[in-house]
């Protein structure tokens, strides 16, 4: 299907576009060569497909949830710059 010089500036004026003569020009084209492959895409024979919104199946690739050993406290706040009464010491963000 192709798109007419005054279609596209019609198109051009709803979507609040300036065009000058040769963005008006391009834009048919543009638009005309979108429309085509949609034209070809209508053309496929999708009789018996069952609808998808992905091509491929999906699984999850997240490793599984375990629970591990992890750092003790010492170790943790060993790594602290200041530390106060078991605790990380930060400085205050708000007066």
């Amino acid at each position: 299907m192709a798109i007419s010089p005054d279609e596209a500036r019609r198109i051009g004026q709803l979507a609040r576009l300036g065009l000058d003569e040769a963005a008006v020009g391009r834009l048919a084209g543009q638009l005309s060569d979108i429309l085509g492959h949609f034209a070809a895409l209508a053309a496929v024979a999708t009789d018996g497909v069952e609808p998808t919104a992905h091509p491929l199946p999906l699984r999850n690739v997240m490793r599984a949830d375990e629970v591990t050993p992890s750092l003790t406290r010492e170790e943790a706040l060993a790594n602290a710059p200041e530390v106060e009464d078991g605790l990380i010491r930060v400085r205050a963000v708000l007066e």
